[in-house]
């Protein structure tokens, strides 16, 4: 005959800790694989011209118009070429572009100035004082056809017009925005 179970003893010492399972297998990859590059755009802004003139020319201002010679510091991009005379900038293609100039004389003259496409003004680069002055300037984005002539010009009242040697005397940028 067996007697009644006894009580149950104290909890016997922690065991040694087993050796590491095996690595599992790698789960699924996330999204697809990468695609191919892209062709590189096109940069419309890699066309631009800038021109300066800082030698104090004088220049016989005529009424219909006389072009200001530019031929200091010129950085001319590909796409648009100057003449001879650093006086016209043609683009060699159609699109909108940002034409700024300024133009600064020695003296205070009743002249006016304006930026030019093909031989007509271009609206809204026509500063026409009504008093005398020695400082003009004009910022607009044109759309230009393939091949434009862009002149920036003194006209008005027959005159002498010295440009400024202290600042420069005049300026022109044109860059090709698309």
């Amino acid at each position: 005959m067996q007697g009644p179970q006894g009580i149950q003893g104290p909890t016997g010492a922690t065991g040694a800790t087993g050796s590491q399972g095996p690595t599992g297998d790698t789960g699924p990859t996330g999204a697809g694989a990468t695609g191919a590059t892209g062709a590189t755009g096109v940069s419309t802004t890699a066309t631009y011209a800038f021109a300066n003139n800082t030698s104090g020319t004088a220049i016989s201002v005529l009424l219909g118009g006389t072009n200001v010679p530019l031929p200091n510091n010129q950085n001319i991009g590909p796409g648009i070429t100057v003449s001879g005379g650093n006086t016209v900038f043609t683009v060699a293609n159609a699109g909108n572009y940002y034409i700024a100039y300024t133009i600064n004389l020695t003296a205070s003259l009743l002249v006016s100035s304006r930026i030019t496409v093909n031989g007509s003004p271009l609206a809204g680069t026509i500063n026409s004082p009504a008093i005398a002055t020695g400082s003009f300037n004009a910022t607009i984005i044109a759309n230009l056809p393939a091949g434009a002539a862009v002149s920036l010009q003194l006209f008005g009242l027959v005159a002498i017009a010295t440009l400024s040697t202290t600042t420069p005397g005049a300026t022109l940028t044109i860059i090709r925005l698309s």
